[in-house]
């Protein structure tokens, strides 16, 4: 086991996000199954209780703890992406199996957990500062997801229309 393993709580489906994460995401699979030896808060013996997984090379543990605990957004995984195909491929996966998009290039996934797909782009020019940086993220802040196009238009100081 690793030093440093992040845990995400689920209803039951821990197994279910973790194989869809693995077919998602580069980088990521899904290791052991464990079953609950017994029975327990919100589930019975037998049943899947933890599942380890691996997401862009960071290490999960998917706990299956019953509808105690719900996902929001003071956690995330932030995804970088290097163009808009890349972009719209994370995106459309996460929304499309019952996800729902938000603001600013988040969204979240049927299990609730908060993604943020994140074109480079982005994150360099607000990095850059100054003027560069207020023009991105005014741009970021009229869209759900990042419009790459949108973003380096703002970058130069015009516009993409």
């Amino acid at each position: 086991m690793n030093k440093n393993t992040i845990c995400l709580w689920y209803d039951r489906d821990a197994e279910a996000a973790a194989h869809f994460y693995a077919r998602t995401f580069p980088d990521s699979s899904v290791g052991r199954v464990c079953r609950a030896p017994s029975d327990f808060p919100g589930g019975k013996a037998g049943q899947v209780l933890t599942v380890e997984f691996t997401v862009c090379g960071v290490p999960c543990l998917g706990l299956n703890g019953g509808n105690v605990f719900q996902h929001n957004e003071a956690f995330s995984f932030q995804i970088a992406t290097d163009d808009q195909e890349e972009t719209d491929r994370y995106w459309n996966a996460i929304v499309e199996n019952g996800g729902s998009e938000s603001e600013c290039g988040w969204c979240k996934d049927k299990w609730g957990l908060s993604w943020q797909i994140t074109p480079r782009v982005l994150t360099e020019a607000i990095n850059a500062g100054g003027e560069i940086a207020r023009r991105a993220f005014a741009a970021m802040m009229e869209m759900r997801k990042i419009d790459v196009a949108r973003i380096e238009a703002a970058v130069r100081g015009g516009s993409s229309c």
